[in-house]
């Protein structure tokens, strides 16, 4: 279950009805899906190859197709995070600008765990995301994903344009690095 908290003032926003509530007042969505139904031998694994991803979204093929169908996603793809992952440190430091896009950014968390870094109607907020939790960030908001001090995930992205969407920096000087 995700957790928020508000940058401006350190509150934490708890509980699953609590988190739907506030992101929604923000315009941002949020589901949870049943990451039980992944097999085995893939949860809590953070070095994939593309037949493992294959499998994991076939795992989730019923989520997203309904959410496809439910938001016009038309492409799907599974990224992972760790400090396996070659040039981490350069990833993260392209994902940890502020930045918009042409469409929704949505994450699916399979494993591990993940921050999106969202800017809302009262501020930027931390949307702290467990497995199971789905997100979309709308697009034009700014936001950006990070990695939390486990600094491992594993997510499902889903996206409209089939060619993947594109970063648009985005500098606001109500950002401040928290």
């Amino acid at each position: 279950m995700a957790t928020i908290r508000i940058r401006n003032t350190g509150a934490l926003v708890e509980g699953d009805a609590q988190v739907r509530a506030y992101l929604t007042q923000n315009d941002v969505y949020y589901d949870h899906w049943d990451v039980q139904q992944i097999p085995s031998h893939l949860q809590n694994r953070f070095d994939l190859s593309d037949a493992d991803k294959n499998e994991l979204l076939a795992a989730l093929k019923g989520d997203i197709e309904s959410l496809s169908a439910a938001r016009g996603y038309v492409k799907w793809d599974v990224i992972a995070l760790s400090d396996a992952t070659p040039n981490i440190e350069e990833l993260l430091k392209k994902f940890e600008q502020v930045h918009t896009h042409t469409e929704d950014e949505v994450r699916a968390i399979t494993a591990g765990s993940g921050i999106f870094v969202i800017k809302g109607k009262d501020g930027y907020f931390d949307v702290i995301l467990q497995p199971g939790d789905v997100i979309s960030v709308p697009e034009g908001n700014p936001h950006f994903f990070t990695l939390t001090e486990e600094r491992q995930v594993v997510a499902v992205r889903l996206f409209i344009d089939p060619s993947g969407w594109v970063a648009q920096p985005f500098a606001d000087p109500e950002f401040q690095q928290a």
